[in-house]
């Protein structure tokens, strides 16, 4: 719970299921996030090894995020998430 624990981190990990994306990509799939709160979040999860970082040397600059092995191994915890919250929606 500790790496997976606040608010935004289960987000942006569900949203790296099915690949990598851009940072910009990524941001826009998670409504309500600042800027800062974004970036202090991908860098918390790539500090504990959840997600990788590439930079493209391009201009503009591009980054991608994309899941570690180690955050692939949460799919099933962050898919059970998932179908917890909609059942909770849908019987209300």
């Amino acid at each position: 719970m500790n790496l997976i624990g606040t608010k935004w981190k289960p987000l942006v990990l569900f949203h790296l299921l099915e690949g990598g994306l851009r940072s910009g990509v990524l941001q826009k799939h998670i409504a309500g996030i600042s800027n800062k709160m974004f970036t202090q979040t991908v860098r918390e999860l790539e500090k504990d090894g959840l997600i990788s970082r590439k930079v493209y040397p391009v201009v503009p600059p591009k980054v991608e995020y994309k899941l570690t092995k180690r955050g692939q191994s949460l799919e099933g915890i962050l898919r059970s998430l998932d179908e917890w919250g909609l059942e909770d929606t849908l019987n209300q």
